[in-house]
């Protein structure tokens, strides 16, 4: 990645794609093991392999191997997709030396595609609909416009900005990608936190701190603030909006008066600033102020948390009854394309709020701890490299 980047591939990549090159993505990965593992690259220029993303993965087994598909959600995260003309882009395909036998046929992220293999689940079952983890969150969340924003707060979190029709270039390191397409071509903004909910993990599993993932509320509870700790959770690098994989995990700010409160409290709140930084870039991107935030998501059940980020962000943070909105999502795409659903109107009729935290903190509040956290984050930048 750092190769292509100093070869100035990336304004390419980016134009093209809407991504940022770093080895998240699948194409460098695909090279890879073309190159590395003895045989395969002969064995791709014959035909012999395909690739696919999950999705294409599970297609392929459901329907007995008669399927090589994906859609344009999946395929927009590969380096491999243009977003812009919605195929495989043959320059792509040569800087990065992917044989296009390899890849899978492109379809819309709502449409019957084919059918489980009889022996697979004892019938034959429509396949009806594919999209990507957070593109099926936007839309189980009820997304369906422009300037609608969701946030999945998972092992990481995941902020997508519905932009309509428009494939907006960001210029605050976040990625372009295509929104699940059912109906007319949605596109959206998006930022990655590569470590959510996973510093709660690491204070359950690495620090002992707590016993269950859930007491981690309670803990940070405990305490008013977390009395100037900062705990950057850095540990495989930072995603959006600054990539950096060679940034490390950090306290700052300790005292011989923290305790295990303060630094609970203060890796919840890591999640929230990390978020915050995605919403703030999407707006500088969008040119629009969002009016709320809707969450899901394992941590998005943690109120402490949810209110802290509509503190941060200022404004509403909308919480809906059912958490687990990417399983939802993709059953309202298969459900539309098999007739369950006649209308995304009809679908986001169905989305209930279960809770709505309002912003308590004082805008100069929170901005004054965003800055602490910026500088906090300079303290864990580029660790690895020095």
């Amino acid at each position: 990645c750092d190769a292509l980047k100093r070869e100035g591939r990336d304004k390419t990549v980016q134009a093209k794609t809407g991504l940022v090159i770093d080895p998240y993505f699948s194409a460098t990965k695909i090279e890879w093991l073309l190159d590395n593992v003895a045989g395969l690259r002969a064995r791709a220029e014959r035909s012999e392999l395909a690739f696919g993303t999950v999705d294409t993965w599970l297609a392929w087994h459901l329907s007995g191997g008669e399927l090589h598909v994906t859609d344009p959600s999946n395929a927009s995260r590969t380096m491999l997709y243009d977003i812009h003309r919605g195929e495989w882009d043959e320059e792509l395909l040569g800087i990065f030396r992917v044989p296009r036998s390899m890849l899978p046929e492109v379809l819309p992220s709502s449409h019957i595609y084919g059918a489980t293999a009889k022996n697979v689940l004892g019938a034959e079952i429509p396949i009806a609909g594919i999209a990507g983890d957070q593109q099926a969150a936007l839309f189980g969340q009820a997304c369906h416009e422009a300037g609608m924003a969701k946030n999945t707060y998972g092992t990481g979190c995941f902020l997508l900005l519905n932009t309509g029709g428009q494939a907006i270039p960001s210029k605050n390191g976040l990625i372009t990608t295509c929104a699940a397409q059912a109906g007319a071509k949605q596109f959206a903004l998006e930022g990655s936190v590569f470590t959510g909910g996973a510093v709660v993990q690491w204070l359950r599993d690495g620090l002992r701190l707590i016993r269950r993932s859930v007491d981690v509320e309670k803990l940070a509870a405990s305490v008013p603030d977390s009395g100037g700790v900062y705990l950057v959770p850095a540990f495989t690098g930072l995603g959006a909006p600054h990539w950096d994989p060679y940034a490390r995990g950090t306290i700052v700010g300790l005292t011989r008066g923290s305790n295990a409160g303060h630094i609970a409290r203060a890796a919840l709140e890591s999640i929230a600033f990390q978020s915050a930084e995605l919403l703030h870039a999407m707006e500088q991107d969008s040119g629009e102020k969002s009016k709320e935030l809707r969450v899901d998501g394992g941590a998005a059940a943690d109120n402490l948390l949810m209110q802290f980020q509509a503190d941060l962000l200022g404004i509403p943070v909308v919480r809906p009854r059912v958490l687990e909105t990417t399983a939802l999502g993709a059953a309202y795409l298969a459900g539309l394309a098999s007739g369950v659903w006649k209308s995304r109107e009809e679908i986001a009729s169905q989305w209930k709020v279960a809770k709505r935290f309002e912003p308590k903190m004082k805008r100069e509040e929170a901005e004054r701890r965003m800055d602490e956290w910026k500088r906090a984050l300079e303290r864990a930048k580029r660790w690895q490299q020095g």
